[in-house]
């Protein structure tokens, strides 16, 4: 897709790893993804129509993934940089509406996933997936329509300046960023959320975003915007056969669209976001004819 060599493994590095060397960082990170992708591969199928259906016409804002695939709109011809692609289940729905993917990310185990992930879908002509580290990767500028990431960020913490700043080189003007994080604002209540029994795969010592990161966010993309999620959702885990909205009974679905509004509606109230736990933050690169959504 002519977007040039983006080098080697990638890594995404947490505050407390700081004292590691990037080698280090990087071989922990793929060791870590590594084994979930291995879990994942086991029973490995082509996208569930449902699941495509959904995003391609997304209808309910109040769930965080519909809300991102809303903001893209037609995808169309459009150059995706998927960052932290991950098992690449994003890419290829991307891929699917009409884009064109290049995903990056740590594991070469969930690279070898997304691989197989786009022929089963059909899409390997419209995607490329490579191990690259963000803060060494080199990509022509002016490259892209659209940088996803998906609860990549807050893995990169001590590097976020450097990775912004290459992001918005990568970009096109007027381009789209789309990011899902977890972001926490309330030092208590993320001492609360820590000690509840609901289990997360998270790499070790990994933390939300705060108010830091999101200044520097904003320093590279001036009207970034955020819409909170995941208070009462976080349920959903509980509510979901298998954590699975499009095959779970109705009255499931029922009961997990009232808990995605009930949160909507609580989550809008500025003084109250802080009890979301996690953010769709976007936004776009300076072009007077492109404004966020």
């Amino acid at each position: 897709m002519g977007w040039g060599n983006p080098g080697a493994p990638r890594a995404a590095i947490s505050r407390s790893t700081l004292a590691s060397t990037p080698s280090a960082r990087w071989s922990s990170e793929a060791r870590f993804f590594d084994r979930i992708a291995e879990k994942l591969a086991k029973d490995l199928r082509p996208t569930d129509p449902l699941t495509v259906a959904r995003y391609a016409r997304p209808r309910r804002p109040w769930y965080n993934k519909e809300r991102r695939f809303q903001l893209l709109g037609d995808l169309r011809g459009r150059r995706v940089l998927d960052v932290g692609c991950g098992e690449g289940s994003n890419a290829v729905l991307m891929a699917r509406f009409g884009a064109e993917v290049l995903g990056i990310d740590v594991s070469p185990g969930s690279i070898a996933l997304c691989q197989r992930r786009a022929e089963l879908d059909g899409v390997a002509q419209r995607t490329r997936f490579t191990c690259a580290p963000l803060d060494t990767v080199e990509l022509p500028p002016g490259s892209f329509d659209v940088i996803w990431g998906d609860g990549v960020l807050h893995h990169l913490i001590p590097e976020l300046d450097t990775v912004m700043e290459k992001l918005t080189g990568w970009a096109k003007p007027g381009a789209l960023f789309v990011f899902s994080e977890p972001v926490c604002l309330s030092p208590w209540l993320r001492r609360l959320r820590m000690n509840l029994p609901i289990h997360t795969d998270a790499t070790p010592d990994e933390r939300p975003l705060e108010a830091p990161e999101l200044a520097l966010l904003r320093a590279h993309l001036p009207g970034l915007r955020m819409r909170w999620f995941s208070m009462l959702s976080r349920l959903d885990r509980y509510v979901l056969v298998q954590r699975n909205y499009e095959r779970s009974p109705r009255p499931r679905r029922l009961l997990s669209d009232l808990l995605g509004l009930i949160d909507r509606a609580v989550l809008s109230v500025p003084v109250l976001q802080p009890l979301g736990s996690m953010c769709v933050i976007y936004g776009r690169t300076h072009s007077p004819s492109a404004p966020p959504h």
